[in-house]
């Protein structure tokens, strides 16, 4: 209970500006959680279509894999999707890569979105932190001014000691907000590029098929 008591004094002691930086981390811990779900989802939907769709495309049933594709909901499926369809006009590699790019670019600001915010949240509760801790010694040196001269030693120690704790709390939230922001970052990262590799090897796929000297050679 000494614990619990000694936290909730300090959550106190930092006045109103501890309450603002509260509700900056809970909006942004909400973000994190809801941004981390979404990305572990998509990476495994994402694969799963791709083992679905591999098989069709390596027998050359576009067709049937322009189906699947369209249909899907996932990340690589609507890239694909892109790229079949542009199949089904031209056979120059360029202009399906060119398809399956502007796939990606749609794809790319649905991944990333709202990750951005963590960041712009730590900033935010860094700063709500400096704010309350200068306000706070600003309150202090007023309330000293007027005190006994004996007791003003004490009075702006202790004045002091609560200003900062904004300041520390403000931390406390930034630093895991920041490292959230982080993980997320990476995890988009990773997804992109598992994206632009499925898309590689989907053009070579094609050129093989088109080709068939070089799986005879192969």
């Amino acid at each position: 209970m000494d614990g619990v008591t000694a936290i909730v004094k300090f959550f106190q002691d930092g006045g109103v500006f501890m309450y603002a930086i509260l509700l900056v981390f809970a909006f942004g811990a909400a973000i994190a959680l809801e941004r981390y779900i979404y990305l572990t989802k998509a990476k495994l939907v994402n694969r799963s279509m791709w083992n679905k769709l591999t098989p069709l495309v390596q027998a050359n049933n576009f067709q049937q894999a322009m189906a699947l594709a369209g249909k899907s909901k996932s990340d690589v499926g609507h890239i694909l999707a892109y790229g079949l369809s542009r199949l089904q006009t031209t056979k120059r590699r360029d202009d399906i890569e060119m398809a399956m790019d502007e796939g990606l670019m749609e794809v790319i600001p649905r991944l990333e979105k709202r990750t951005h915010y963590l960041a712009t949240f730590a900033n935010i509760a860094t700063l709500l932190g400096l704010l309350g801790t200068i306000i706070g010694l600003i309150q202090a040196f007023t309330a000293v001014a007027n005190a006994n001269p004996a007791d003003k030693a004490d009075l702006l120690s202790a004045s002091i000691s609560v200003a900062m704790n904004t300041t520390a709390f403000g931390l406390m939230a930034a630093i895991p907000l920041l490292l959230m922001y982080t993980v997320l970052q990476t995890k988009t990262t990773q997804l992109v590029d598992s994206l632009e590799m499925a898309a590689v090897k989907f053009l070579n796929s094609l050129t093989e098929f088109r080709n068939p000297s070089v799986r005879k050679s192969d």
